[in-house]
């Protein structure tokens, strides 16, 4: 790794560690949105490092689908127990047997939107004025639309048009009562920036992301990992392959790419051949040419 690339490492650091610092400052109730995906783990340590010695200042906000990978909850879990945070959980399943939201139907049936009533209802509850995310501008065109402080009116949307402006380093998080923000420190950040911090700062992630034997059928030009909630087709074949997940949702639509990178030196070197973006095996993308931007607009991550 150069010279240059590694000072413009510590830019992104410096940069994210200003956004987060200025996030405590600025808000009374902040937390990190943490879905046990390696951007919300780089979060939660950047947010370690603008804090040292002192531990991180707010809790984690994990919107529980019940459709997770066993690996990343038990990621989330032992996270907490390094780092001594506070976790809050919102529950999915929750809000569908309290009757807040309604479960899809259908061999392509996800929670993924369901999530949106799940966080909403959390951030109202737990009063939060400011959730942390982890979102990149290169990850998915919506994205790109976003600021670093990101309004949320008081029905939790967002409107892409009536963004505030953010004049050099100048973050305005101004708001009245029941409106909330969303930040996102490492937006300036691509996915090979991701990968080479966390090779350079040796940060653990879960086994997902490396290369590993698993059963999965093949859906939708993705290979879908099987598990109690996918449900088969008569024509889908349960296969063995060595893959890994360039990205984590839940695990009824996350899909992984083959792939021999089963160390952080071979994922980056893989990243780089990339023609794919990263979120291009995850299901619920590819449902309408706006998916993103629509659950986005109604209050998602």
């Amino acid at each position: 790794m150069s010279k240059y690339y590694l000072n413009y490492l510590d830019e992104l650091e410096s940069e994210a560690i200003y956004i987060l610092r200025e996030v405590w400052a600025q808000f009374q109730n902040p937390v990190i949105l943490f879905s046990g995906g390696k951007d919300s783990i780089l979060v939660t340590h950047l947010a370690k490092k603008a804090f040292y010695p002192s531990k991180i200042p707010f809790p984690l906000l994990h919107i529980d689908t019940g459709h997770n990978f066993p690996e990343t909850i038990q990621f989330r879990d032992a996270l907490i127990k390094e780092l001594d945070l506070r976790l809050i959980v919102g529950s999915v399943q929750k809000s569908i047997d309290t009757g807040r939201v309604s479960e899809e139907k259908g061999k392509n049936a996800t929670r993924n939107a369901l999530q949106i009533t799940t966080l909403l209802d959390a951030i109202e509850s737990n009063k939060i004025d400011c959730a942390i995310g982890g979102g990149r501008r290169d990850e998915e065109k919506a994205r790109a639309k976003e600021r670093f402080f990101s309004h949320r009116d008081d029905f939790g949307q967002w409107d892409p048009k009536n963004q505030r402006p953010e004049l050099w380093n100048l973050l305005n998080g101004n708001h009245f009562d029941g409106e909330h923000f969303r930040a996102f420190p490492i937006s300036n950040w691509t996915e090979m920036d991701v990968w080479n911090y966390i090779k350079r700062e040796d940060i653990k992630i879960p086994s997902l992301y490396l290369a590993h034997q698993r059963e999965v059928v093949w859906r939708s030009n993705s290979w879908i990992p099987v598990s109690e909630h996918l449900k088969l087709e008569e024509n889908e074949k349960i296969q063995t392959k060595k893959i890994r997940f360039r990205t984590l949702g839940d695990i009824t639509i996350t899909g992984g790419i083959e792939s021999e990178a089963d160390t952080l030196e071979k994922i980056v070197a893989e990243v780089a051949a990339m023609k794919q973006t990263e979120r291009g095996n995850r299901s619920d993308d590819k449902r309408s040419e706006t998916a993103m931007e629509d659950r986005k607009r109604l209050g998602y991550f």
